[in-house]
């Protein structure tokens, strides 16, 4: 056998497989549009093609592996339901298709999960079963009600049924943009990229197969590369923060995966940030995942047709405006500079006076007497203002110094 016939016969999924499930669930589906990004292309020195997942009804591509997996359920599973462990897009996906198709549904979730998540799936018309203060509890709770109920328990990530529903994302990309030659995709548990790699393999042309995964879980990377590196901490990829990687995931992304590369929170911050202003898309951490590894890794992919998947876009809405205000603090449109003054009248109009003279809005003042180290007639005033760019509010530090103010900036991490 040839070596793709080799790697066809040793994965659970096969083209044949990918292209019924497009079949089977198209119709029931959103079929989202992949555009180029002329704005990302020229930032990035790659051609950017986005896939934007996010229109879901349910705002993430989980729909699809979940509606091929129900639909092929015979009428006694169908009879007594479906359950999952999940507190996100796979639940709120498995919920809406199963209520849409008469099919009971159950979702375990950790007692700590965010209460709009679990009103959101009930809303699907789900049952959610709180249980446990971790995914892994709720997964335990999960498979034990499998075999108690008789529930068909659907996987977010491995199972081949599934797997083969989220590579239909890479058909309709092809369909939709045949010269791409890169997938960028995210990974958390494997099933997408799986997927989308089968699409890959069978292509006319070749076509590189890139995962992404945040820093603080390179769960996959660890896997597929021998690393120990540790998973934990607070990503704003939660959804793709899984500590352990499938099996069946595993295996295929170790035959068909070309390369995995991780990305820290400040890209992941400014991706998020840029979908917004750029395509004006509200994506989630994980659904940024691509465009951040086009940003830290840009030599990785010059000159390369990129298609990027923007796999979801549920987040919540006050940390949005969080990492937006972050964003514009690090571009320098917001700062928050800390300036030391006398305590004595006219000091704090004579600074004021330099910021009008600059044009420079202010927008907060902070004054500081007592929890400071100056003299008891000094003070530390913070002052937090917009400017129209770093060059604009270089000038207003430069002009506050040349007044002998001494000026520090208050930096983000």
């Amino acid at each position: 056998m040839t070596s793709s016939e080799t790697i066809a016969a040793t994965i659970p999924v096969t083209i044949e497989d990918v292209r019924a499930a497009h079949a089977r669930i198209r119709d029931s589906i959103v079929r989202t549009p992949t555009f180029i990004s002329k704005t990302l292309s020229e930032l990035t020195g790659a051609t950017v093609y986005l896939k934007f997942e996010n229109l879901q009804f349910t705002a993430a591509y989980k729909e699809r592996g979940a509606l091929n997996t129900l639909l092929q359920l015979d009428e006694a599973a169908r009879a007594k339901g479906v359950i999952a462990a999940s507190a996100g897009n796979h639940a709120q996906g498995l919920a809406y298709h199963a209520h849409r198709l008469g099919i009971p549904a159950t979702i375990v979730m950790p007692t700590n999960t965010p209460i709009v998540k679990v009103t959101q799936t009930e809303g699907h018309g789900a049952k959610v079963v709180l249980q446990g203060d971790t995914f892994d509890a709720a997964y335990a709770h999960a498979r034990q009600l499998e075999q108690e109920c008789g529930f068909t328990f659907v996987h977010p990530f491995d199972d081949a049924r599934v797997i083969a529903g989220q590579g239909t994302v890479a058909v309709e990309m092809l369909e939709d943009v045949p010269a791409i030659d890169t997938f960028l995709t995210p990974i958390g548990g494997g099933g997408l990229i799986s997927g989308m790699a089968v699409v890959a393999a069978a292509a006319d042309h070749p076509i590189e197969v890139v995962g992404v995964e945040a820093e603080l879980y390179p769960s996959m990377y660890n896997r597929i590369n021998g690393t120990q590196y540790p998973c934990a901490g607070d990503t704003l990829a939660e959804g793709i923060a899984v500590k352990e990687p499938g099996g069946i995931t595993s295996a295929m992304v170790r035959q068909l995966v070309d390369e995995i590369v991780l990305v820290g929170e400040r890209s992941l911050e400014q991706a998020v940030s840029l979908l917004l202003q750029i395509e004006k898309s509200v994506v989630e951490g994980a659904g940024a995942a691509g465009l951040a590894a086009l940003l830290e890794h840009p030599d990785r992919f010059k000159g390369k047709t990129v298609g990027v998947v923007l796999c979801g876009g549920n987040i919540d809405t006050r940390l949005l405006a969080n990492v937006l205000l972050r964003d514009l603090a690090r571009s320098g449109r917001l700062a928050r500079l800390r300036i030391r003054l006398q305590d004595q009248p006219g000091a704090l109009f004579n600074v004021v006076r330099i910021f009008s003279d600059q044009r420079v809005n202010i927008i907060e003042v902070y004054h500081q007497r007592v929890f400071t180290t100056l003299p008891a007639k000094g003070l530390i005033t913070d002052i937090e203002c917009e400017a129209r760019d770093r060059a604009h509010l270089d000038r207003l530090v430069a002009a506050l110094k040349a007044a002998d103010y001494e000026v520090t900036p208050v930096e983000l991490a």
